[in-house]
């Protein structure tokens, strides 16, 4: 499959924008969401490095992911996506220390068997 480092792009980029987004969240901390708490949030949301170097991410991988669509079937590339859900979670357990269950791993393979049934197509 010639996309397959774009898609690979496309899924590192994903990736490190929920990495970059839960740092940022880490740094501003649990918050009731309240009409009165709006203000401060967002102000603390839009001037935090992480969370805007994520967003960034995202629009960098929206961008890669248009060249990914233009090049492959969306019946094939899209199940490819899940491959993100697979590296925030190694991304989650080195970077975060989170709990990477049992449950989390068989899931982790049975999205990895998942997307090799579809890229054998």
């Amino acid at each position: 499959m010639q996309a397959l480092p774009l898609i690979i792009l496309a899924m590192l980029l994903n990736t490190s924008a929920q990495v970059l987004l839960k740092a940022g969240m880490m740094r501003i901390g649990y918050f009731a969401f309240s009409f009165a708490n709006f203000w401060p949030i967002f102000q603390q949301v839009v001037s935090n490095p992480f969370i805007i170097g994520g967003l960034f991410s995202y629009v960098i991988s929206v961008c890669v992911w248009l060249l990914v669509l233009s090049r492959v079937d969306v019946g094939l590339a899209y199940p490819m996506t899940s491959l993100a859900y697979i590296l925030t979670a190694i991304a989650g357990f080195y970077i975060f220390h989170e709990h990477l269950s049992l449950t989390r791993m068989v899931g982790i393979a049975i999205i990895l068997l998942g997307v090799c049934l579809v890229a054998r197509t």
